[in-house]
């Protein structure tokens, strides 16, 4: 879809999606309101933020770009609003926030979702005032006028449903929403989209003209494209780099089509369980590692690399040592204990949860006891339970 040259950008392709796609920026960029942005990874939210600022009365101030799920909180307060001197380690000098330095252009905040609680809030003051309070300061700094488009892969009512997104900011960013359908969906672009990339790194590794074969176009044409436009770019740029033939055949591509992937593992919290191998990967990450469930469970699985099944068997083998406390799994996730409630309601709103109450019998009595799709089997009281994948 998206070319990448930011001197040139435009959507390559001519489905129908694309076509009301290039309607709806044209729509976004005359009505100067905050937009949403949505669409799986890879699918070219931030060039469609940059089309529609490139095509705004706005497209002679700055753009400022940040990715609020790249910085921890207190390093995105700062470059969004600013800090003055001295109100925190290496702040040697006030410095301005994206916010001001983009005044009167856009800012285009990526990975909305990601944002935490106390960020919303800020957030969401910011655009009801328009008011800016550096880091550190006492008192209001300025009020700029700035357009905000935001960008998610969430899907924002589910997160409002499981009380991790602010109903009123999402209303806030919701002024006009634009949903960029996955490359599968729009499959007509794609080879289009090939020859463009092909024309594009064939030029910038000076490799000189390169074509697809038919077969090999028509492999690719037909592959799902599970990490989009973004994943179709690197594979072009892979075969663009290893490839000495003026002609791409599909000998050439299938090596290079995408990276090894696991084996699938089920969607079901009831059915077999994920492949062990990943599930005991996750459970060292944390438990050895020391690394958060947000990073290691959440996050793969709301970017839909991780199935269900695999974060139920997660919980229930953590559970096992936690002796079915779900407060104790807390911090052996290594999670702080303010987001107990945070941790029960993702379980819930995506039917992880695993049930304690079997769990804490099993430490008791010693009874061998199933729980979702796990066998916990107590071979005496004072010892850990052993969890056999069925």
């Amino acid at each position: 879809m998206p070319s990448t040259l930011l001197s040139e950008l435009t959507l390559v392709g001519s489905s129908p999606a694309t076509e009301a796609l290039r309607s709806e920026i044209q729509v976004a960029a005359r009505a100067d309101v905050k937009v949403l942005l949505t669409g799986e990874t890879g699918v070219g939210k931030d060039l469609v933020a940059r089309l529609i600022h490139q095509a705004s009365p706005r497209r002679l101030a700055p753009m400022a770009t940040i990715n609020c799920a790249g910085l921890p909180e207190a390093l995105l307060e700062s470059e969004l609003f600013g800090h003055v001197r001295g109100s925190f380690t290496d702040a040697h000098r006030d410095k301005p926030g994206i916010f001001e330095s983009a005044a009167n252009g856009t800012v285009f905040l990526d990975e909305v979702g990601e944002m935490s609680a106390r960020m919303q809030a800020v957030l969401l003051r910011f655009l009801e005032t328009g008011e800016l309070q550096r880091v550190g300061a006492d008192r209001v700094h300025a009020r700029v006028n700035v357009r905000v488009i935001a960008a998610t892969n969430r899907e924002l009512m589910g997160e409002i449903d499981a009380g991790r997104f602010r109903e009123d900011l999402f209303y806030r960013l919701n002024v006009l929403h634009i949903d960029i359908p996955p490359l599968r969906d729009r499959r007509e672009d794609i080879p289009a989209l090939l020859n463009h990339y092909l024309h594009d790194y064939s030029h910038r590794h000076g490799a000189g003209p390169r074509t697809f074969s038919r077969d090999a176009l028509a492999r690719l044409t037909a592959h799902n494209w599970p990490g989009n436009v973004r994943q179709l770019r690197n594979v072009v740029e892979r075969i663009v780099v290893k490839s000495t033939d003026t002609t791409i055949e599909l000998a050439d591509l299938l090596r290079d089509l995408e990276p090894p992937r696991r084996p699938p593992v089920t969607d079901s919290p009831t059915g077999p369980l994920a492949d062990r191998t990943v599930v005991s990967q996750l459970l060292s990450r944390m438990l050895d590692r020391h690394e958060s469930f947000w990073s290691v469970v959440h996050r793969p699985f709301m970017m839909r690399d991780l199935a269900r099944g695999a974060v139920t068997e997660v919980v229930s083998r953590g559970l096992e040592q936690s002796r079915g406390s779900y407060r104790s799994l807390v911090a052996l996730f290594n999670m702080p204990p303010s987001d107990y409630r945070r941790f029960r309601t993702f379980l819930s709103a995506h039917r992880c949860q695993v049930p304690f109450q079997p769990i804490r019998s099993a430490v008791r009595t010693g009874v061998p006891v199933s729980v979702g799709s796990v066998h916990i089997d107590r071979s005496a009281a004072d010892q850990p339970a052993q969890v056999i994948g069925l």
